[in-house]
């Protein structure tokens, strides 16, 4: 059973390996030599699926200055079916609606071979500025243009910390014809066995079956990552910054963080009963750091092979 089919009928076991696009300003040979070599990486690991993110600039979330400067991106569709022809094996690509116009995702929504790709409908990063479509709408578009196009939502254990009715809104988004959440990346196990035992609690209310959750986990390679992390509202425990803070070596110490959070969060899910995947992302440009990635992926592999 493949990654699509496993997302649309509620099967966990999976890995996917997370991306960026490269930069929209890429020159077409560098474009082209970074899409064979990335086809190459994926290959060579073979996850069961590639997650293509959609980039937001989010400054108007957070007003502090960005650790690092935004760059905008190749819209994922577009690379997916242009550029990184070399992987053949499912895609979920996430869909910023706030960037697109009504027509513009009805029409992407029809092209889209269903079979082989899943999205992600991602909201604005403010109500103050909820851009050209917002996540409801995208949704309605979704169910009335191409309701068979298996579709996820982002869960945040960061956000359920401080409100703690994430696990509701994950069930509003699953009545919305939902079918699996992708977290943030996450470096805090407990707050995502918060959200994921409340979740579980209330689809057993409900008497619904809990939807795959698939949590996102990433390598920090260095003290400007930890601090970009931050800006973006993700929660790395104290005793971890210090860690990081304290290493020799950032990187190593950052991967084995994420690989006990890895073990973890899949088996505390797996004892909920709850559908559980990875996502390892590897947005770093570094390639030591792809390396890294594409490391704790292997680790990873094995225990949900196990």
């Amino acid at each position: 059973m493949d990654l699509v089919e496993r997302l649309r009928t509620g099967e966990g076991g999976f890995l996917c390996f997370g991306i960026t696009p490269p930069r929209a300003s890429a020159a077409p040979d560098d474009l082209r030599r970074i899409a064979d070599a990335t086809a190459g990486r994926l290959r060579s690991l073979d996850p069961d699926g590639v997650v293509l993110y959609d980039i937001l600039d989010e400054q108007d979330r957070n007003p502090a200055e960005r650790p690092f400067p935004f760059r905008s991106t190749l819209d994922p569709g577009d690379y997916l079916t242009g550029h990184l022809t070399g992987w053949r094996k499912p895609a979920v690509v996430y869909r910023a609606v706030g960037k697109h116009t009504q027509s513009d995702l009805r029409t992407w929504m029809q092209d889209q071979p269903v079979d082989r790709v899943a999205t992600v409908l991602v909201g604005a990063s403010s109500r103050q500025r909820p851009g050209l479509t917002s996540l409801p709408r995208a949704h309605e578009l979704r169910r009335q243009v191409r309701p068979d196009l298996v579709t996820g939502a982002v869960a945040i254990p960061e956000r359920h910390d401080d409100r703690g009715d994430e696990h509701l809104r994950m069930l509003d988004k699953q009545d919305a014809g939902c079918s699996f959440f992708v977290s943030q990346v996450l470096y805090n196990a407990d707050a995502a066995k918060n959200l994921v035992s409340d979740y579980r609690d209330e689809c057993d209310a409900r008497g619904v079956a809990p939807r795959p959750v698939v949590w996102t986990l990433s390598v920090c390679g260095s003290l400007k990552t930890l601090e970009f992390l931050g800006w973006l509202g993700v929660h790395v425990p104290r005793w971890m910054q210090r860690d990081l803070h304290r290493s020799d070596d950032t990187l190593a110490a950052s991967m084995t963080h994420a690989r006990v959070v890895g073990l973890d969060i899949l088996t505390y899910c797996r004892r909920l009963g709850v559908p559980v995947g990875i996502n390892v992302e590897s947005v770093s440009t570094r390639r030591v750091e792809i390396e890294a990635a594409i490391q704790l992926a292997t680790v990873l592999r094995s225990v949900l092979d196990d």
